[in-house]
């Protein structure tokens, strides 16, 4: 199998090392993997603002670009969502790039068949269900069980597992007291955990998270599923 890397955004400009991290885990399973270089934003701020010609380019153009791969993969449920479930709607009908395109931990557990990647983390965590991967591609389990499977970890549900940060892209830009108070609320609950580290498929959710952790001076830190399970 020959694997596209489709990378986001703001994880090719904030949090490289999360690539980085799910090339290292899919090399370790033996999986040929290639990044296309001419690839761009998928095109989802724009689709959820309004600009959907503009969203309806960047669609059309990801479809070329990753045409023939065996599968795309992607560390973000929420750019996945967006490729899988919208580009159809924009374009008017499905193609093979939107077909094949794949989260990260949904790649490996429905696809590999993997649960086990041979990482080791010895630390207490919670896990965050990103909104995009719980609600739109329907990704509850496949992470947690490969959270299960690391060595030295302990995973602690919290409370308000399924509540969302309060990122949403441009929705904390236009009501940033409203998604303030939701994430108040995810981090009260992540405190009950007693957890060191708040893992989720989605960059964008744990930088939300982390910024609140921030300006509270909390030791809680933030970091990606793919990061987890690179670590040995």
């Amino acid at each position: 199998m020959r694997v596209a890397l489709f990378i986001p955004c703001f994880i090719d400009q904030l949090f490289p090392n999360v690539g980085i991290a799910m090339v290292t885990v899919l090399r370790r399973l033996n999986v040929d993997v290639y990044y296309p270089e001419e690839q761009t934003c998928c095109g989802q701020p724009a689709f959820n603002t309004g600009y959907w010609d503009e969203a309806r380019t960047l669609a059309a153009r990801y479809c070329e670009i990753f045409t023939g791969a065996d599968a795309i993969v992607s560390p973000s449920g929420s750019c996945t969502a967006m490729v899988r479930n919208f580009y159809p709607e924009l374009l008017g009908k499905a193609t093979q790039a939107t077909a094949h395109t794949y989260e990260f931990a949904e790649f490996l557990v429905k696809k590999l068949g993997v649960t086990d990647v041979g990482a080791k983390f010895p630390a207490r965590v919670t896990y965050h269900d990103a909104c995009h991967a719980l609600r739109e591609l329907r990704l509850k389990d496949e992470p947690r069980q490969l959270l299960r499977n690391v060595k030295g970890i302990e995973l602690v549900e919290m409370d308000q597992a399924e509540t969302c940060c309060g990122f949403g892209g441009t929705f904390s830009v236009k009501f940033p007291m409203i998604s303030y108070a939701m994430d108040e609320v995810k981090v009260t609950s992540i405190q009950k955990t007693g957890a060191q580290y708040v893992v989720s498929t989605d960059s964008s959710c744990l930088m939300q998270i982390d910024g609140y952790l921030r300006r509270q001076n909390l030791p809680i830190k933030t970091i990606s599923l793919a990061e987890v399970l690179a670590a040995t």
